[in-house]
């Protein structure tokens, strides 16, 4: 069986449910929100965690170069040191987003959260071995945490490309759409002030957008929400922090109706929204040109 496929069973093995779920229940519940927005990257309208991790990652791989050629080695110690204290944040933000994503990836969360301490653990080792003036257990502690860092990153890497954790989902959905306009139906057909399901002309199957009215102003987002395709089309119209937002049904992201922007997370991708215009009275939209 190939790595890929030991990683899909593990992500099928419930039995780890039962270790998980307070875990989970103790991040998601107490973190506030503002703290989890900024570890999801919500304002920076891309998940965080992979852009913090890679100063633990580059440190410690540098760190090895450097322990190779013997008076480098002080340099490596400071890296490590520098890896060390950059892998909590870096941990705290993968906390926040494992806490909100489907079961699957929990699964394998844990796997990779383990890991990680683990190699995290090696290097502190390694730190207080050298302190201690004993630097070839320190390098030997070293190498051991990089090769289980590196095992950990496969495992993320299966997170982020085989099970879509941190990919935005409403731009998958807003692939298989049409890049014609389409016509959504007369204006006084919808409702004021709530979402509204009209189908999407796509290739092979219909695409369901949100359809948004406010006044004589209409907004148009693909309607599978971007942190895990949820139904937008079911959600709600609420102010949050100052802006007009589309709210998930499932998760509680918040998206500006006026440009997509998540305002509130665990969603940190913008949603995908469609370009709107008026003809007799009927509503036409369309995907903005960078999808054609």
């Amino acid at each position: 069986m190939s790595l890929m496929g030991i990683l899909d069973r593990l992500s099928d093995v419930a039995t780890f449910d039962k270790a998980i779920e307070p875990a989970r229940r103790a991040v998601r519940d107490g973190l506030p929100q503002g703290v989890k927005d900024l570890l999801h990257g919500t304002w920076l309208g891309h998940p965080l965690h992979p852009v913090l991790v890679q100063v633990p990652v580059g440190s410690w791989v540098s760190a090895g170069l450097l322990d190779a050629v013997p008076r480098l080695r002080p340099a490596a110690t400071v890296l490590i040191g520098t890896g060390v204290a950059a892998a909590v944040p870096a941990a705290l933000s993968g906390a926040a987003d494992w806490s909100e994503q489907e079961v699957g990836v929990r699964r394998l969360g844990a796997v990779h959260a383990l890991a990680n301490t683990v190699a995290l653990g090696l290097y502190v080792g390694s730190l207080v071995a050298r302190g201690r003036g004993r630097d070839g257990l320190g390098r030997v502690l070293a190498y051991a945490g990089l090769g289980v860092a590196g095992g950990s990153a496969a495992v993320g890497g299966h997170m982020s490309y085989a099970q879509s954790s941190g990919a935005s989902h409403a731009v998958t959905a807003a692939r298989a759409l049409s890049t014609d306009w389409l016509d959504l139906g007369p204006l006084d057909d919808l409702p004021e002030g709530r979402p509204a399901l009209r189908p999407g002309k796509g290739a092979s199957v219909d695409v369901p957008l949100a359809v948004v009215r406010r006044g004589t102003r209409v907004d148009v987002m693909v309607g599978a929400c971007s942190h895990l395709s949820g139904p937008l089309y079911e959600g709600s119209v609420e102010q949050v922090r100052g802006s007009d937002c589309l709210v998930c049904p499932w998760h509680g992201s918040a998206f500006d109706l006026d440009n997509g922007a998540p305002r509130r997370g665990p969603a940190a991708n913008p949603q995908e929204k469609l370009e709107v215009r008026m003809e007799a009275g009927r509503v036409m939209a369309r995907l903005p040109g960078r999808h054609e």
